[in-house]
């Protein structure tokens, strides 16, 4: 078995600081951020074992870590078999990576003021990572690819997402505003670099 590294937590969020701190622009956020997700997800020896447990009734949103200042927040969703979020949007820029199994990802747009499907299912792997916003794109469903096992994705978004109001949106593209809130679990404890090579977790 794998030796935990919960330090990728860590430096994760301590790049993410540095990044935002240097860069006002969502572009280069996006991009850069989401080379840094992509970096974090494409180990999977991390996330603690509270933070990837599934429900039986819906998906789970666990909070790993909120900024300070609300400047992003970092959640591992966790997808029980068949699981699918209702058609939503964030209101704030967002990266998804995959950590384990595979999502399914639909976007919308209004259009002549309905909202329609854009394009085709997209189908997220681990490691790879897309990007929402309400400039690149903000509405969309959802679901676990599988109807058989758990998947679990990495969202930063933002803001302190859990406390952001949002719409989910009916057939007819009507919207309900709603506040995700987290699931009851506390988020895990960080490591800086020093702490984990004293730990014993860094490479």
């Amino acid at each position: 078995m794998s030796q935990h590294r919960p330090h990728r937590l860590s430096d994760f969020v301590a790049d993410l600081s540095a990044l935002l701190d240097r860069a006002g622009d969502e572009a280069v956020i996006l991009r850069e951020g989401g080379a840094l997700l992509a970096e974090l997800v494409a180990q999977d020896d991390w996330l603690p074992e509270a933070q990837s447990l599934p429900d039986p009734t819906r998906y789970q949103q666990y909070l790993l870590h909120r900024e300070p200042a609300a400047r992003f927040s970092v959640v591992s969703f966790v997808w029980g078999p068949g699981q699918a979020t209702p058609v939503h949007d964030h209101t704030v820029w967002g990266l998804i990576g995959v950590l384990r199994g595979a999502e399914l990802s639909q976007a919308y747009e209004r259009t002549n003021g309905a909202l329609k499907a854009v394009g085709r299912v997209h189908r997220l792997e681990p490691g790879q990572v897309e990007a929402v916003s309400p400039t690149v794109g903000d509405i969309h469903r959802v679901a676990n690819a599988f109807d058989d096992r758990t998947s679990i994705s990495i969202h930063v978004y933002g803001a302190d997402i859990g406390t952001v109001k949002r719409s989910t949106y009916d057939a007819d593209g009507k919207p309900k505003t709603f506040i995700s809130g987290y699931a009851d679990v506390p988020p895990p404890l960080l490591f800086d670099r020093a702490s984990a090579l004293a730990y014993g977790a860094a490479e």
